[in-house]
């Protein structure tokens, strides 16, 4: 009669295990796809399409400097495109001049870091 007992508990806590696992690894794999997954933009039509080349001062690195600003321009409303080359030090941002302007987007490369680390220069749209 224990010997039953025991292999009946044991069955159910195997399940209750198996069961619970099941259940945190379909929540953990819905929440890694709704964080990876990329961010739908707009299209822009053709004619709003403007695009401005500038300079940024202050990077030290290819990885955390001009990747960086390149993500936080590219994330904006309306921007198409964002490159940032850091050899140059030069940013090019193809974006929808109804949504954005090239004085928002220099807000947003001298905000990035600590807000006094990156400035922007020769601006040209």
């Amino acid at each position: 009669m224990n010997f039953k007992r025991s292999i009946a508990t044991l069955v159910l806590t195997s399940l209750l295990f198996v069961g619970c696992k099941e259940k945190e690894t379909d929540i953990a794999s819905k929440e890694t796809a709704e964080t990876t997954a990329p961010k739908v933009k707009k299209e822009i039509a053709a004619a709003n399409l403007q695009t401005a080349s500038f300079s940024v001062e202050g990077m030290t690195c290819a990885v955390g400097c001009a990747k960086t600003i390149q993500e936080d321009l590219t994330a904006q409303d309306g921007v198409q495109k964002a490159t940032v080359d850091f050899d140059t030090k030069m940013a090019t941002v193809t974006f929808d001049k109804t949504v954005q302007t090239p004085e928002k987007l220099t807000t947003v490369v001298e905000a990035a870091a600590d807000g006094k680390t990156y400035k922007v220069s020769k601006m040209k749209s």
